[in-house]
Formats: structure tokens, C-alpha cells, sequence
């Protein structure tokens, strides 16, 4: 058998994330689960080998690697520590975005770059109460005052809220009714008016600490403001694009890896079972190989689909419908992920119930993925309206 030397980018991932540190991860992870605990000390480790660099260009003094290895290391945390991979690739993903507007020629987030490069921290605050299309309208204010935007609102889910130094935002400027926009920049952590309030106790993914933002007032100065355009899809371009494939990719990989720590545990746990109806172990059970099949089915067509997104974004693949590509990876993987980690405690049993065994928490932690951006909901209506060349802007939404 061929053997296949590995690439300058699995490399550098390595380095990234040695495997003693990956361990010590491994280990941190039901600690922070249990005291509902930011994940400090992960948090520490990778910014000290560079992690957070992973996709800042090389010249600025980054790693510059793309969307496909990028989404392949977010995976490798969430093997182990699922919280820390999803709240680290909240700062990633801004930098990757800014990366490839950067390589497309457009210098407007040149400015995350600098600020990544000098160390500073970034984090998402889009989610939004009654909000079910973030990005592209919001239920926050924006009103232009001199030098820059007045925000107000009320942002939820700010996952990095310890430790973040700029949030990305977006509000609505309806001081024109009939030309409404929607301002996308940043508010630097110490801005006057900004408030983070602790609220994060959550089911799942609690070290991630993802806490409520009020803004109250806040002004975002005018270098830090990235675009002002229309609300919904007719005024999304590369930038809003780029932030879906960054965000949504990398999320589907998340949970991805966390559908893959869920069935190798099974896989070793199955022979150590046992029953007294039965003369072997229950790896012997018919459905037990059943549904072990079926989680190695859905783990694999998964990963294919993963890869190949996120291959074809990092190579300039021009797709056409690449918002329905990038939604259907994100309901896929996420979904399959679910099936994947339900199965994994139906064979588990009983014992995967105590706090104590680490398939409570990875349960728990997989059913997160149902509030991230691009939801059931979302998806459906958002891919069949594109596939059937309905505009997902029209006004009456429905009938």
C-alpha cells in the first residue's frame, strides 16, 4: 500500500495542536463542564502556540491557512473539548473572513488582521431574540452620528465574553424607511455603553461562556464599520458569504467531531459490555452492529460532504449557489451528528446518564447545534426558496 507523506498544512496543524496538549484538553474539558467555567487555561495554551493565528495571512505574521485545514483543526478540538472548539473558532472565523476578502482584493477587514496580529481578540455578536435571519436583518439600531455608528440593542449568545477585545455586530439604520441598511462592524470591549452581562448557564457547551451583550448607545467609530448595505440576501456580498462559510463550516465541524469521539467511545465500550443473556460481549448484538454501522455511514458521508465544502471555498471554487451549499453542509453535518451521538447513548445505556461518564456530557453538548445559525427552519425555507428561484427577500414571506 502507498504510503502518502503528509502535507506542509497537516504539519503545522500538529504543531499547533500537539497531542499533549490535546490530552490536557481532554482532560480540562468535564471540569469546566461541571463548573460552568470558561475555559481558561485551553485558552491560555492556544493562543501561546499560535492557534488563534491559524488563519492570519503569513505576512502578517499568521499561519495562513485556509478554510479546509482550518475546519479540519477546529474538529480535532472539538474531539476532545467541544466548548473550547466552538468558542476559539468564534475569533478564527473573523480572521479567515478578513483573509479572503484580503485575497480577493478587498482591503475592508484589513484591520482584523492588524488588530489579530497585535493580539487582540475578536467574537460574533449576531445572535439576536426573535431574530431567525441573522447577518442579514437585526433588531438592533444604528443611527449615524459624527465620526461613526450609535448602536443599541440586545445581542445574545457572545461566546468568548472573558476574554474578547473587539465583537463583530450588526444593526439596522432605518432613518430612511424606504432605504433601510444594515451597518456590520465592531465595538472595541471597552467602548462606552457596552455592557456584558452574565447570563451563560446552559445545557450544553457551557464553557464557552457565551454571555448576553447590551449596548446602550455604543458608538462603533468608522474604522472599525466594514459595510453599510441593504438588509437581506440582495445586499449580501463576499463579506457576508465569507462569514457564512467561515461560521457555518467551521460550526458543521464542531459537531462533527464531537459525532467522532461519541463513536469511538462506543466502539471501545461495546466489547467490555455484557449481558447475562449473552455468551460474548455486546459488541455480538445484532443491533449493536446495526447501529454501529449506521454511525460509521453518517460519520463518513458527513465528512465527504464537510471536506468537499470547505475544499471547494479554500480553492476559489465558484459556485453559483454556494449560500444553499454552505446551509445544506451546516443542516447536514449537524444533523447526522445528532443521529450519530443519540445512537452512541442508546447503546451506551444507563451508564451514559451519570454526570460522571463523558457521553452525558457529550450528549448534552451535541444538542447545541440545534440553535446555531442556519437551523432546521432556516434551512428548509431558505434552500427550497434558491433551488425554486423564489427571492428569500420578498416581503411576504410565506403564501
Amino acid at each position: 500500500m502507498t504510503t502518502i507523506q503528509p502535507s506542509s498544512t497537516d504539519a503545522t496543524i500538529d504543531a499547533l495542536l500537539p497531542a499533549d496538549l490535546l490530552a490536557r484538553m481532554d482532560e480540562r474539558a468535564p471540569g469546566y463542564d461541571r463548573d460552568n467555567a470558561f475555559f481558561q487555561e485551553d485558552f491560555d495554551e492556544l493562543r501561546a502556540t499560535g492557534f488563534l493565528d491559524i488563519a492570519v495571512p503569513v505576512e502578517y505574521g499568521g499561519h495562513g491557512l485556509g478554510l479546509d485545514q482550518v475546519s479540519r483543526a477546529i474538529g480535532r478540538i472539538a474531539y476532545v473539548a467541544p466548548a473550547t472548539a466552538l468558542a476559539v473558532n468564534m475569533h478564527v472565523y473573523w480572521t479567515g473572513v478578513a483573509a479572503d476578502l484580503l485575497r480577493a482584493g478587498d482591503e475592508s477587514g484589513r484591520f482584523i488582521l492588524e488588530e489579530a496580529a497585535a493580539g487582540k481578540v475578536f467574537a460574533a455578536l449576531h445572535g439576536e431574540a426573535g431574530n431567525d435571519i441573522p447577518l442579514l436583518l437585526s433588531s438592533s439600531s444604528a443611527e449615524r452620528v459624527d465620526g461613526g455608528w450609535k448602536i443599541n440593542g440586545h445581542k445574545i449568545f457572545g461566546s468568548l465574553s472573558p476574554v474578547w477585545d473587539l465583537a463583530g455586530f450588526h444593526a439596522m439604520d432605518t432613518s430612511d424607511p424606504q432605504d433601510p441598511k444594515v451597518v456590520h462592524g465592531f465595538l472595541r470591549r471597552d467602548t462606552e455603553g457596552l455592557e456584558i452581562i452574565d447570563t451563560w448557564d446552559t445545557l450544553g457547551m457551557r464553557a464557552t461562556q457565551s454571555h448576553d451583550t447590551v449596548l446602550a448607545d455604543a458608538v462603533a467609530d468608522d474604522d472599525l464599520v466594514i459595510r453599510v448595505c441593504p438588509p437581506g440576501f440582495g445586499g449580501a456580498d463576499l463579506f457576508q458569504v465569507a462569514v457564512f462559510a467561515w461560521a457555518l463550516v467551521d460550526f458543521a465541524a464542531v459537531y462533527h467531531g464531537i459525532a467522532r469521539r461519541a463513536f469511538d467511545l462506543t466502539v471501545a465500550g461495546m466489547p467490555k459490555k455484557t449481558s447475562v443473556a449473552l455468551t460474548r460481549s455486546m459488541a455480538h448484538h445484532p443491533e449493536v452492529q446495526h447501529n454501529v454501522a449506521e454511525m460509521r455511514i453518517a460519520l463518513d458521508a458527513s465528512q465527504a460532504l464537510l471536506e468537499r465544502t470547505a475544499d471547494d471555498w479554500a480553492t476559489g471554487v465558484e459556485h453559483a449557489d454556494w449560500p444553499v451549499r454552505l446551509v445544506a453542509t451546516r443542516h447536514r453535518v449537524i444533523n447526522e451528528s445528532y443521529g450519530v451521538v443519540d445512537r452512541a447513548m442508546d447503546l451506551t445505556g444507563g451508564a451514559g446518564a451519570f454526570k460522571r461518564s463523558r457521553m452525558e456530557q457529550i450528549f448534552r453538548d451535541a444538542r447545541m447545534g440545534r440553535f446555531h445559525p442556519g437551523n432546521t427552519l432556516l434551512a428548509h425555507e431558505l434552500i427550497g426558496k434558491l433551488c425554486l428561484g423564489i427571492d428569500p427577500d420578498d416581503a411576504l414571506r410565506w403564501g
